[in-house]
């Protein structure tokens, strides 16, 4: 009876010792997931970036003062600064991109990866409206590569994980450290800024977003790059710590530009029509009988411009473009910078002749 016992007692310890075994496998197991799984897959491909620029600094102690300041003029001197940002490769052959804030000033530029393997980076291109700089180091390998993926099927409430170099982190530990949120909005539209820069269609999310962000990934769960992280919200300034309201450029936006940048070192944005407009009021609209106080006038329209062939004529009013209404000159402008318009785009002007409302093609030149 004792021998049955002790067999027993085996027994039931060796499936003790394998369940316990199991579970502990399990609870191991469980602490991968896709959201560890992406971080591993896009890190090795995050930089940090420290830039150093040249900066005007004025060193006279008078300048707020009304009356010395005449006695002693501004005395400027030119200092080195350095500041950081974030940026993540693109290619094997070493091409980076990061926000064209983060560089725009840069007399040098130093890119950090993984392991704290140090580059000296060329600045191969930037458009300062839309944001985006493109990078270029060179390694005797083949550089791990983040894959790219597509913004235009985000969904609102996936994850999103936010990849880079806050506050210097990456120069202490040669690795980005890595915050999780979730997709919170999409389309976010800002329009032109005081900067010159144009902020539309912007993917908002609460992963944590601070200082020395701007320009690493934002990635989905699968690993792909779905944006790159731009600026924050904190009460109605852009420059404080993070309150989960982070704002990134979509990929897909990027992917053309970093097209542009390869080729052209610049996006080009200049462009002309050859047209000549005055803003219609409501004096100038009953001196000229028109039947809408919207809109602009063509005053001049200059031979062989885009504007001739296209057909517009003195006298036409233009009413909309690109079904926008135009209630002023500078609303074509702003249409044509916040659509990231170039040459060679066309836009589509509603045009009021007399009696006759129709619709003209104009391509920018």
């Amino acid at each position: 009876m004792n021998k049955y016992l002790l067999y027993i007692t085996i027994l039931l310890a060796l499936c003790f010792s394998i369940s316990y075994s199991q579970s502990q496998n399990n609870i191991a197991n469980s602490r991968q997931n896709a959201i560890t799984n992406a971080i591993s897959k896009v890190s090795p491909a995050v930089a940090g970036i420290n830039v150093t620029e040249l900066k005007e600094i004025n060193t006279n102690r008078y300048m707020n003062d009304s009356f010395f300041s005449l006695l002693f003029p501004d005395m400027i001197q030119r200092k080195k600064v350095t500041s950081l940002g974030s940026g993540v490769v693109i290619s094997p052959d070493g091409y980076i991109v990061t926000n064209a804030h983060v560089v725009q000033n840069a007399q040098e530029i130093i890119v950090t990866l993984m392991k704290g393997i140090e580059y000296k980076a060329q600045l191969v291109g930037i458009d300062k409206m839309a944001d985006i700089a493109l990078l270029k180091i060179k390694s005797e390998n083949d550089l791990i590569f983040a894959k790219l993926g597509q913004s235009d099927d985000i969904i609102i409430g996936e994850w999103s994980i936010a990849l880079g170099n806050p506050f210097g982190l990456f120069d202490i530990s040669f690795k980005p450290t890595a915050t999780v949120g979730v997709i919170s909005g999409t389309d976010l539209d800002f329009g032109l800024q005081r900067s010159g820069k144009v902020y539309q269609d912007m993917i908002q999310t609460d992963a944590a977003i601070n200082t020395g962000n701007s320009g690493g990934p934002l990635v989905n769960s699968n690993g792909e790059v779905i944006g790159i992280n731009t600026f924050i919200f904190t009460g109605g300034q852009y420059d404080k710590g993070s309150v989960g309201v982070g704002f990134a450029i979509p990929i897909n936006r990027i992917k053309e530009i970093v097209l542009e940048l390869k080729k052209y070192g610049k996006v080009n944005r200049s462009f002309k029509t050859g047209l000549a407009v005055q803003n219609i009021d409501p004096a100038i609209a009953r001196y000229l009988k028109l039947p809408t106080d919207h809109g602009v006038i063509v005053t001049e329209v200059k031979e062989n411009s885009t504007g001739a062939k296209s057909g517009i004529k003195v006298g036409d009013v233009l009413l909309n473009i690109n079904g926008r209404k135009i209630k002023r000159d500078s609303d074509i402008i702003e249409l044509i910078q916040e659509n990231f318009y170039k040459s060679g785009d066309s836009i589509k002007f509603t045009v009021l002749r007399g009696q006759d409302e129709f619709i003209i093609d104009l391509e920018l030149e």
